[in-house]
């Protein structure tokens, strides 16, 4: 598990505003957070989030619109403000107008601090598909159809329901990200995890262009590891061992050492 500090209880009066490009995947988490929220552990009223995709044509009070889902499980049961929570409109009149203004919103707001994201079994980030441009930034993309097919469960089963074209940031615009947390668990994704941290960067795997950032982590369980060769699961079990014994006391008094 990776740790994480919050930092609350500002007292100036110009406190600082973390910026973090989230995708909406990570419903436990999201629940852990808004857990730390109503303990009055954290605060969220002055963060700013922008997610990092939206399906084109889809309403936003449709059920399964990243806009939809991003309220009703996250923002309504937090303090954020309204206006610093950004979602891209796929029902802009202007698509390419509106990617752009995206990326102007996440330069005005000192860029992005903290990228939470995970990935598809395809190795994709945000939808940067196999092939992507791995320094492509936010804009408009076609579907794969193994994404199509993977997102008809969301839709009844029914394809013709499953929108084909997407709003989404671009590689480029999450390298930009000054640290990088991606997330990837199960089985079904242990090749891609394989393919992000034992072999070269490749654009046919997006997710392995974190190689070269210098702030990456990627928290995994168990199951994500069944490709890796096992010398690799335990170098990156040992450093984990060592990085808890420096920075939890109490982790190191249990451990007896």
């Amino acid at each position: 598990m990776a740790k994480v500090t919050f930092f609350t209880g500002h007292t100036s009066t110009t406190p600082p505003a973390p910026s973090v490009l989230i995708w909406s995947t990570p419903l436990g988490c999201y629940k852990k957070l808004i857990e730390y929220h109503k303990n009055g552990h954290l605060s969220f009223k002055y963060v700013k989030t922008f997610n990092m995709d939206e399906y084109v044509g889809l309403p936003r009070n449709h059920p399964e619109s990243y806009h939809s889902y991003m309220w009703n499980n996250f923002f309504k049961h937090i303090d954020i403000d309204p206006n610093n929570a950004h979602i891209l409109d796929g029902n802009a009149a202007d698509l390419q107008a509106e990617c752009d203004a995206f990326e102007k919103k996440i330069k005005e707001a000192g860029g992005i601090d903290l990228f939470v994201g995970g990935i598809g079994p395809d190795g994709h980030i945000a939808f940067n598909e196999p092939g992507s441009s791995l320094v492509s930034r936010t804009r408009l993309k076609t579907l794969a159809m193994d994404t199509i097919l993977a997102n008809a469960k969301y839709f009844d089963g029914d394809l013709s329901k499953v929108p084909t074209m997407a709003l989404t940031v671009g590689v480029g615009t999450v390298m930009d990200a000054r640290e990088v947390m991606i997330l990837i668990t199960g089985a079904h994704k242990a090749f891609a995890l394989y393919k992000a941290i034992e072999e070269g960067v490749n654009h046919m795997w997006t997710v392995s262009a974190f190689q070269q950032h210098p702030r990456t982590i990627f928290v995994c369980d168990e199951d994500a590891t069944l490709e890796l060769r096992v010398k690799t699961v335990k170098y990156f079990k040992g450093l984990m061992h060592v990085h808890n014994k420096l920075v939890d006391p109490l982790f190191s008094m249990k451990d007896g050492n």
